[in-house]
């Protein structure tokens, strides 16, 4: 059936078996509508059967293969075509640079000037689809009004028409594309005459035609002597295919320039092993000729010379874009985004300086550069206020590049600039992210460089992907600091100096995730005979509800271990308090009150991971304790105690699970190898220790788990 859209559409009876439009209404319909705009190429979508997706049912002028990406689109997608389905109006792209800026993945794999038009076709009861006309470069960069009347009126017709089929329960399939016919004729057949066959073959230059599909429909002579191949081997073939030394992308890429700029377009080629061949595509609405020469000037001078200049090949290719959007997505933090535009991006595409300017409260700010030996250059951007004039603060107001091939340009628009460095030239590229302006990426060269209009249609499209990266970048440090904050505020920020006793902490975040969890320690005077108190715990997650909860529990323990409760009290407490909280997590916990001027500790444990014990003689003890449940669980639990002796020269280590759990680790093996660590380096300075046990984890890239590490030695008397 034809596409309806079902979320504007009102109920239609469904048909069963419905006959065919008798005549092909969407070729039709295409072919007068480009003929009434002069339009170059378009193609008619129809919104797929129950289901938010537009298909394209014929394309004309343009081989498929062009639009090849969006031969099946959502309604959502950011693309033109589903832009006017969507909000059911026409819109307008007005050029390469509108392309760019407005819709970065079209001009990503389409860099060349043309300009587009998309409109619904819909009646007030249905959306069917829609359609797009492209013209080539030279369309004025605005849509005449006669233009958009012969456009309107054509799209509502066809809309009409189909809802007239679907009301008589007639299919409207896709039709066949609208394509000049190109046989592979004979010579005479091709030129018109053999005189003008003859005449062709006497040129002293290579001269063949290629179909709209890049096809060869001729050769003469001299082109098949100059390509190396026969001309009955050439007919029928791509260029580009049938060439081995023209299988390059970037050859295909003038092909499909020409055809959609619909402007002359040339390139040169090696020809192994020394023979530099000029080739100069002149097109037409049904193909291209392509005129071939020898480039002796580039024979003489190398590859080199030409590399920015007549070429006009785009300067990143679509396999490089990809590349460099897969690796933008990994960018984690800010930084991570400059390294990596200026160690990928900016080599790329040739710049040999690079500044990355943010936006915040009105005022630029610099977040990293590369290229510039001396910082203090760009010390004047840092706080500069967006009213100012400047081209890095016009590009983010206004959200259009600015491209100064020399430094006499920039003075131009800008006499009062001071470029920082010994640049030459610049490329100044709105970051723009969602339709807000994050910043302004400063792409800088060390000699003049002209900026033609393909270059700066990929350096706009890259700027798109930059700005993405950049947004999501800002958003995770801005988690990353908020979480840090929280943790660091809700944790001990030192441990106490207690006679008898050396203490040292350790606490690292999870890797994966917010980098915030509910493990805890602490260490607490009870100004009673100069004991302390001491405890660790897990509460379950890792997350800002578990650090909270973490937050709490501490204070809690705290103040029942103020009030003089003993260890088992303690934990009767803290275990009620999570209980009447309601928060349905639970927490493991071990809480010890320690006496070192009588050497004892006394224990309780809530289903937390055994303490290991280090006597002097340096032997290691897994402090097995009896205990309760998980705190969070029973109203009635009981915690009972264990007295444990803590001699001088003793010490404790107490820690979370995730120092012992790692993927594919048994967890005693786990807990047996920190055993046999701690008793080799357990007589170390405790600062030392705990950066070894840590060390000794082996998750330090891949947590999936906060850890947090309490170590506690008993000193001898003095």
């Amino acid at each position: 059936m034809v596409g309806v859209s079902h979320w504007q559409a009102s109920g239609h009876p469904s048909r069963a078996a419905p006959a065919p439009v008798g005549r092909p209404l969407l070729s039709l319909t295409l072919a007068a509508l480009m003929d009434d705009v002069h339009a170059h190429s378009g193609a008619v979508y129809l919104l797929a059967p129950g289901e938010p997706v537009l298909e394209m049912a014929v394309m004309a002028g343009l081989p498929r293969a062009f639009a090849a990406p969006w031969e099946r689109v959502g309604l959502s997608a950011p693309i033109p075509v589903a832009e006017a389905a969507r909000h059911r109006r026409l819109v307008w792209v007005g050029g390469e640079q509108d392309m760019a800026r407005s819709y970065p993945r079209i001009s990503v794999v389409l860099p060349y000037p043309f300009a587009l038009a998309a409109l619904p076709v819909a009646t007030d009861r249905a959306t069917y689809g829609a359609v797009f006309v492209t013209w080539p470069g030279a369309h004025p960069a605005e849509l005449s009004d006669w233009e958009r009347d012969h456009l309107t009126a054509a799209c509502d017709r066809l809309a009409t028409r189909l809802e007239r089929a679907h009301e008589r329960g007639q299919q409207v399939r896709p039709e066949p594309d609208l394509l000049s016919p190109a046989p592979i004729a004979s010579v005479a057949g091709t030129l018109g005459t053999v005189e003008a066959a003859r005449m062709v073959a006497r040129l002293p230059y290579g001269l063949c035609a290629l179909d709209l599909q890049g096809r060869i429909t001729f050769a003469n002579a001299a082109s098949a002597e100059l390509l190396g191949l026969p001309v009955s081997a050439l007919l029928g073939t791509q260029l580009w295919a049938s060439v081995p030394w023209l299988n390059d992308p970037v050859y295909e890429d003038r092909y499909r320039a020409a055809l959609l700029s619909q402007q002359v377009t040339s390139f040169v080629a090696l020809r192994p092993p020394s023979d530099w061949l000029s080739f100069r595509l002149y097109p037409s609405t049904n193909g291209l000729s392509v005129r071939i020469t020898r480039a002796r000037a580039v024979a003489r001078e190398g590859r080199a010379a030409f590399q920015h200049g007549e070429t006009g090949t785009r300067l990143v290719s679509i396999s490089q874009v990809l590349s460099l959007a897969g690796a933008l997505t990994q960018a984690v933090g800010v930084q991570d985004v400059v390294q990596l535009v200026a160690d990928e991006i900016a080599p790329a595409v040739g710049s040999q300086g690079l500044v990355m300017l943010g936006s915040e409260a009105g005022r630029l700010h610099v977040l990293g550069q590369r290229g510039y030996p001396d910082p203090r250059e760009l010390e004047r951007f840092d706080g500069m206020p967006l009213s100012d004039p400047s081209p890095g603060t016009h590009a983010l107001v206004s959200g259009v590049p600015a491209f100064f091939a020399s430094r006499r340009e920039l003075a131009h628009v800008y006499p009062e600039q001071r470029p920082a460095g010994d640049m030459a030239a610049w490329a100044y590229l709105p970051l723009i992210a969602s339709g807000r302006p994050v910043g302004t990426c400063v792409l800088a060269y060390a000699e003049p460089h002209p900026f033609p209009a393909d270059e700066r249609a990929v350096l706009t499209s890259l700027s798109g992907l930059v700005a993405q990266a950049l947004d999501r970048a800002r958003l995770y440090d801005a988690k990353h600091r908020l979480a840090h904050g929280l943790q660091a505020a809700l944790l001990p920020h030192s441990l106490p100096s207690l006679p008898g006793i050396e203490a040292a902490a350790r606490y690292l975040p999870a890797t994966q995730g917010m980098e915030i969890g509910g493990d805890f320690y602490d260490l607490v005077p009870t100004g009673a005979r100069a004991e302390a108190a001491a405890v660790i715990g897990d509460v379950q997650g890792h997350n800002v509800t578990a650090a909270g909860l973490m937050g709490q529990l501490r204070t809690a323990v705290r103040a029942y271990t103020t009030v003089g409760q003993p260890p088992g009290e303690v934990m009767r407490s803290t275990n009620r308090l999570l209980i009447d909280l309601g928060t349905e997590l639970f927490a493991s916990c071990v809480y010890l009150r320690l006496d070192p001027a009588h050497g004892q500790l006394v224990m309780a444990r809530a289903g937390h991971p055994p303490p290991l014990l280090r006597r002097p003689d340096g032997k290691v003890r897994v402090l097995d304790l009896a205990g309760g449940p998980l705190l969070g669980i029973d109203p009635d639990a009981v915690y009972p105690t264990t007295d444990v002796a803590l001699p001088p020269g003793s010490l404790l280590a107490l820690y979370t699970d995730g120092l012992i759990e790692s993927r594919g680790v048994d967890i005693e093996d786990a807990l047996a190898g920190l055993a046999e660590l701690l008793a080799e380096i357990g007589d170390r300075p405790l600062d030392e220790v705990a950066d070894s046990l840590v060390r000794h984890s082996g998750t330090a890239d891949q947590r999936t788990d906060d850890v947090a590490l309490l170590l506690l030695r008993a000193r001898p008397a003095p």
